[in-house]
């Protein structure tokens, strides 16, 4: 019995200790801002990249297909994706993308250009109500 309260005392003291752990942080006005500023900065490259700076094998840019990133729809990722056959994630659309218009080598999925490509995307829908698997 004293070892089954000593158990359910440690259990309780665990759950207290790591849910007062997850409180989240204060941030200051200062931390927005430059965080703020580092992701615009990365949604600037995404723009370059978007308008050309992806230098594809054939000329063909993302724009030439979605001026200012239209009829791309992020809001709606992941979803079925015909060109894929399977649900996919915006990423693997983009690739899709580099891949086939474009004629490239596919952006590992981490790299800083996928990153930025998808920052810039984001960036321009930013508003839109999300709506995962809608077409």
């Amino acid at each position: 019995m004293i070892i089954s309260k000593l158990k359910n005392t440690l259990v309780f003291a665990a759950i207290l200790v790591v849910s007062l752990s997850a409180s989240s942080d204060e941030f200051s006005s200062e931390d927005e801002k430059r965080w703020m500023e580092e992701y615009m900065t990365v949604v600037t490259l995404g723009e370059k990249l978007f308008h050309g700076g992806l230098k594809s094998k054939n000329t063909v840019s993302c724009d030439q297909c979605h001026p200012n990133s239209t009829s791309i729809h992020p809001e709606t990722y992941p979803k079925f994706q015909q060109q894929l056959g399977k649900v996919s994630v915006l990423a693997e659309m983009i690739n899709w993308c580099i891949m086939n218009p474009t004629e490239s080598d596919p952006l590992k999925l981490d790299s800083s250009e996928m990153i930025a490509l998808q920052a810039y995307i984001h960036w321009e829908r930013r508003g839109v109500k999300l709506a995962p698997g809608k077409h």
